[in-house]
């Protein structure tokens, strides 16, 4: 089967498998969004008179027919074929003829597949956007039922202030409010259109790319054609440093986990379907989905720099090295995913000790509670800090074992009003149902 380049001369085998590389499968998760930007490309081939509307409409029918395929699981690239663009076009050409070779007209297989890439993560973002907003919701939820229950809180590894888990599950969720601003950062970048830059420099045929924009319902397009081919590479970097930041949260949150799950902790704990076991020890309940969930989020950190290093120091235009981003980013989304949903299922079943500063190892917790007591009746803070620290040292200390907290922020009022406000404000500052809207149009219509 001819390539879309071939020009009547034979290319060695093996060069050809290695410059193919991973696309034959990891283009299959492109194909809807491939053919989606077709069917947006044939209307402005048409609307431009480059195509007639019969071979419009017959094209599209065709285009519909594939994308339900491709939705499927269906769609499959044949082993001669490079690529999801080729493989369109093959079959438009089998069903149409001519008309079906006319697909190309004003594009490359450059800004088609920056196209379907940014189609592709738009979506996967939206589908990470909404699951980190489950995850922020849960989180609070927890924070507000184990409002009360205190934990030792820690610095250096030692025990430190008292500590609680309303405090403890909220903070996760700030944090996931905070990764909503990247995450909202990298929607905004790949949610402009690059169709209609072709090779890099543009087309001399009268393309529309304002009607491109609007029929696949990006908020913008990348303006200059050069950009549009550079842009590629760092347009994932971007991405993946969102990614990389609800990871890093995840991560944390694992970590601690893992740690309180421990006999030498013993804060939390999961039912016994939620944990694994030993091949030698009978006694063992391992955390081994917390411990993988540690891992993907670790990897995940560690992408925008494999990403990085990818398109260091190339210049201008195309280059083949940016076809293996795809090899990086796209496993990356998968697993966030997987973590993300992961992560819910174990919090969900999750179980809190409430007893746990009834332990004679945590007395020395309340020392700082005993300090401001003294401050409260007017010692200045260095004198109640010695005197207290001399009880201690002279074994007098016995503490009152209570917090009362009530700044905003504190285990007392770990602030979730404020931290649910803050996330919904910037939650709302993406829109995506505005592309799924014109998603839906495009292929119903």
């Amino acid at each position: 089967m001819k390539k879309l380049w071939d020009k009547n001369s034979s290319i060695n085998e093996f060069v050809e498998a290695f410059t193919a590389g991973n696309d034959p499968v990891l283009d299959l998760e492109l194909a809807p969004w491939d053919i989606i930007g077709s069917i947006a490309h044939v209307a402005m081939l048409a609307e431009t008179n480059l195509i007639s509307v019969e071979e419009k409409d017959k094209l599209i029918k065709e285009l519909k027919s594939l994308y339900r395929l491709a939705a499927d699981g269906k769609l499959i690239i044949d082993p001669a074929v490079e690529d999801i663009h080729s493989q369109v076009e093959n079959e438009l050409t089998k069903m149409l003829g001519d008309t079906g070779k006319k697909i190309h007209t004003a594009r490359s297989r450059n800004d088609q597949i920056i196209l379907d890439i940014r189609l592709y993560a738009r979506e996967k973002l939206t589908i990470i956007r909404e699951e980190v907003l489950q995850l922020f919701n849960l989180l609070i939820q927890l924070s507000e039922k184990y409002h009360n229950i205190l934990m030792p809180g820690y610095t250096h590894f030692q025990v430190a202030m008292p500590s609680s888990f309303g405090l403890w599950f909220s903070s996760f969720a700030e944090s996931l409010a905070d990764d909503m601003i990247l995450l909202n950062s990298a929607y905004r970048v790949v949610n402009q259109n690059p169709l209609g830059t072709a090779a890099g420099y543009g087309s001399s045929l009268p393309v529309n790319r304002e009607m491109t924009t609007h029929l696949l319902g990006f908020d913008d397009m990348v303006y200059n054609s050069i950009y549009a081919q550079v842009g590629r590479g760092k347009t994932e970097k971007m991405i993946s440093v969102a990614m990389a930041s609800v990871a890093s949260t995840l991560s944390l949150l694992a970590m601690d986990a893992v740690l309180f799950m421990g006999q030498n902790f013993g804060f939390l704990s999961l039912p016994d379907a939620f944990t694994t076991g030993s091949s030698i020890m009978p006694h063992k309940k391992n955390p081994d989905a917390f411990e993988l969930i540690r891992a993907y989020g670790n990897k995940i950190q560690a992408l925008p720099n494999e990403i990085q290093m990818i398109g260091t120091n190339l210049p201008s235009g195309y280059h083949r090295d940016k076809q293996i981003l795809k090899e990086s980013l796209f496993p990356a989304f998968n697993s966030l995913q997987k973590c993300l949903r992961m992560t819910m299922l174990l919090l969900g079943n999750i179980k809190v000790n409430p007893n746990i500063l009834d332990d004679e190892r945590y007395r020395y917790i309340f020392s700082v509670e005993e300090v401001n007591e003294l401050v409260k009746k007017g010692i200045p803070f260095r004198e109640a800090y010695r005197r207290v620290a001399g009880d201690i040292e002279k074994g007098k200390y016995v503490p009152e074992r209570k917090a009362t907290y009530t700044h905003e922020g504190s285990i007392g009022n770990p602030g979730n009003p404020g931290i649910r406000r803050k996330m919904e404000q910037i939650a709302a500052e993406i829109n995506p149902q505005i592309a799924t809207e014109a998603m839906n149009r495009l292929l119903t219509a």
